[in-house]
């Protein structure tokens, strides 16, 4: 007797002869699975439930989400400022889980730059911006005379329209001042990654602007790899990616890409949003979808040639 083959024999059959590379083999960050759990008075918190997470070199994008929902907690891995409880956390080839303490100060100085919310928190109040950008550079003892050092800093300035802020202290300094000096003490020591944490938080929106047209500076005329944090949709919808984070998880992704109107010869850009699918095959259907077709707890699979459909489940209907 013939009988229908599962989903499972399907799945075996197409996968059967193919050998999938390793995840994340060529993505210059990799998060496989990656849980924290902060314990506090007895009662544990999970702010990362298994999140995966890729980013390719040279990407500027955007991490979405409210309160509570991990990213903050993601960054600050991330950046060799907390360790994760499980999963697999590599950042240009560095394991985040297996360095050692040396490692990761060294790691912070050479390898990540990061920016705060706090314009405060960014730069040293006694020195001026010129002093601050050059600081990184003499702790990590790059090489190079005292002059190159300075020259290098003089140039992150000016490519950040901040030069004319080189002879000045941050409390002389506009707050889009601090945080476009505070992207060029970031990049001083030539990051693999520089990490943003709501660095437009504190500003109002044109100086909001001023600063993420640093960050796009950055990417487009260095080449670096930028992830920010940020609730601000101005920021989120300027980059071509956007990943949502939600219960320690992503779970949706918007890609945006330029085309151009044939109607009106006019270029446009066009967003695409996806449910995010974890190496445990979960996945995260935005809640106003179920919502809109009431679906809780469990429901109907089909697997067609090209796509897989979703349905509510109908097994108590008549």
């Amino acid at each position: 007797m013939t009988t229908n083959p599962t989903l499972a024999d399907l799945a075996r059959r197409a996968t059967a002869h193919r050998e999938e590379p390793a995840y994340g083999h060529d993505a210059l960050i990799t998060c496989d699975r990656l849980v924290r759990i902060f314990s506090a008075d007895g009662v544990e918190v999970q702010a990362l439930q298994g999140l995966d997470l890729l980013v390719r070199e040279g990407e500027l994008m955007a991490l979405v989400g409210a309160s509570g929902s991990g990213k903050s907690t993601l960054m600050n891995i991330l950046a060799g400022l907390d360790t994760p409880t499980a999963g697999a956390a590599r950042v240009a080839d560095h394991d985040l889980l297996a360095m050692t303490a040396k490692d990761r100060l060294r790691y912070r100085r050479e390898v990540v730059g990061f920016v705060w919310q706090q314009t405060s928190r960014n730069l040293l109040p006694y020195l001026t911006a010129a002093q601050n950008v050059a600081l990184p550079m003499q702790l990590a003892g790059t090489r190079g005379r005292t002059r190159a050092k300075a020259e290098r800093a003089l140039e992150l300035l000016e490519l950040l329209e901040v030069g004319d802020c080189r002879d000045r202290r941050p409390h002389q300094m506009s707050g889009g001042q601090q945080q476009r000096v505070a992207v060029a003490v970031a990049l001083a020591n030539n990051p693999a990654v520089l990490l943003a944490d709501e660095p437009t938080g504190e500003l109002d929106s044109h100086t909001g602007e001023q600063v993420f047209a640093a960050f796009r500076t950055a990417n487009e005329r260095l080449g670096t790899t930028i992830v920010i944090v940020t609730h601000d949709q101005a920021v989120a919808t300027e980059v071509r990616r956007t990943v949502a984070i939600r219960d320690g998880r992503t779970s949706t992704e918007v890609l945006r890409r330029s085309e151009v109107d044939e109607a009106t010869g006019h270029e446009r850009v066009v967003s695409r949003e996806y449910a995010m699918l974890d190496r445990a095959g979960r996945l995260q259907l935005p809640a106003e979808y179920t919502r809109a077709l009431g679906m809780r707890d469990r429901v109907a699979l089909e697997l067609e040639p090209d796509h897989i459909a979703v349905r509510p489940d109908d097994s108590e209907r008549d």
